[in-house]
């Protein structure tokens, strides 16, 4: 599933990508340009503008929460979506372009010492270069995607009751 998300929303777009998803951020003002490019390349669109797309509602999320973990679970709530452990981290979060696995050597003139020297493994992005590897914020991630499905577990077997 790939998204088109809009500007007020760059928080979401990031942490789509982390967890694996095809997620392009959309800063322009045009509607119409937004529309062409969710039809163009497929994209489902999340907003949080009320104002409805009228041949795109079946393809349009508006993502009504404030917070970005609350509109991650809002988001993979509507669409039911399954994150897949392996394709989490495949995504530069800046620029949407998969990751590569990156060599020690090529990686050390693009991050600290410290990381260098604590550090074996490393992907870089294809497109603007950007170096990441296994920090402390991983554990981070991981505990809000499970709190996430947890509580989205919760809810689905209450409406099933």
């Amino acid at each position: 599933m790939k998204f088109i998300v809009t500007k007020e929303l760059g928080k979401l777009a990031r942490w789509l990508r982390l967890i694996g998803f095809d997620t392009v951020y959309y800063d322009k003002e045009s509607k119409g340009t937004l529309i062409i490019q969710a039809l163009r390349d497929d994209r489902i669109i999340i907003t949080r503008t009320k104002e409805k797309i009228d041949d795109l509602q079946k393809k349009t999320i508006i993502v009504t929460c404030d917070n970005v973990k609350e509109q991650l679970q809002e988001v993979i709530g509507k669409l039911k979506l399954k994150i897949e452990e392996e394709k989490m981290f495949s995504r530069c979060t800046l620029c949407n372009e998969l990751l590569v696995e990156a060599k020690k050597e090529e990686a050390k003139e693009l991050i600290p010492e410290r990381v260098y020297n604590q550090q074996t493994t490393f992907k870089k992005c294809s497109a603007c270069g950007k170096v990441y590897w296994q920090g402390s914020h991983l554990d981070k991630v991981y505990a809000l995607i499970k709190g996430i499905q947890r509580t989205d577990d919760r809810v689905q077997r209450t409406e099933e009751k």
